[in-house]
């Protein structure tokens, strides 16, 4: 009889697997796109608005930060597709044999939050460097714009990636608690959008907590002038990683805890 040689698995095999899966969705692909695609035409069409001074526009229109003002929409996107990366397996039920190939069960979890990270990382990256200097050249054209040297730009231009990243670490998160694409989606809207506008509501009082949600902290360190009450930018940075590790720590909790 042959002999068959198994290895062990090992996180790099893990990573290797959620790599292949990542490439051969066309859906992640097509939503990472969207993404980058909606942070372009934001910036274009803020460029091309304020490329004249008319004396009514908003200031954070003509602030430095302005260009990267599709996050709004990348945030949904990046969030949408952590989700998705995620929640697919379950409801096709793929991660079942997953977890057979992986019985530990968190090497997958850090692979998935791995490639994810890293893959959107760099995407988001790119894509904002480039959607501010397109912008910024468009506007150059009319009056005087900013430049990647002027004081506080690679703070918004990074962080709004690092913020997109982050949403869509806190939405695959959801998606190993709740399992299910629509839940799942349910709840990081709900957690970026309408909670902190429930609470907002409530008077000073409220809008204090709310800013200590995900979409407030980011706006914190990605908004040229934020809407008071907020954060500092470090606090905005501090509050948003805090909230990507609890996600994290409960994930790989009910994750352990859970059947698949």
């Amino acid at each position: 009889m042959a002999r068959v040689d198994s290895q062990p698995v090992s996180l790099g095999r893990a990573v290797k697997s959620e790599w292949i899966k990542w490439c051969s969705l066309r859906s992640t692909w097509a939503v990472l796109g969207a993404a980058v695609v909606g942070m372009l035409a934001v910036g274009l069409i803020i460029g091309f608005n304020t490329r004249h001074l008319t004396g009514n526009q908003d200031a954070n229109d003509l602030a430095s930060s302005a260009p990267l003002q599709g996050f709004f929409l990348g945030q949904l996107l990046i969030g949408a597709l952590g989700v998705l990366f995620v929640s697919s397996e379950f409801s096709t039920g793929m991660i079942r044999s997953t977890f057979a190939a992986v019985p530990r069960r968190q090497p997958v979890l850090w692979a998935k939050l791995a490639v994810f990270f890293v893959i959107t990382a760099v995407v988001m990256t790119i894509a904002t460097v480039v959607t501010f200097l397109v912008s910024q050249a468009v506007i150059s054209q009319s009056r005087p714009g900013f430049s990647l040297s002027d004081p506080g730009v690679w703070r918004y231009v990074l962080g709004t990636s690092l913020y997109m990243v982050l949403a869509g670490v806190i939405g695959g998160m959801i998606a190993w608690m709740v399992r299910s694409t629509p839940g799942s989606l349910v709840s990081f809207f709900a957690l970026i959008f309408v909670v902190p506008q429930l609470f907002s509501l409530f008077g000073s009082t409220g809008k204090h907590i709310a800013q200590l949600f995900p979409s407030q902290a980011g706006e914190a360190f990605t908004v040229a002038q934020p809407e008071a009450p907020h954060l500092s930018p470090g606090a905005g940075v501090l509050v948003l990683c805090a909230w990507a590790v609890a996600a994290i720590v409960a994930a790989s909790i009910t994750l352990r805890r859970r059947d698949a």
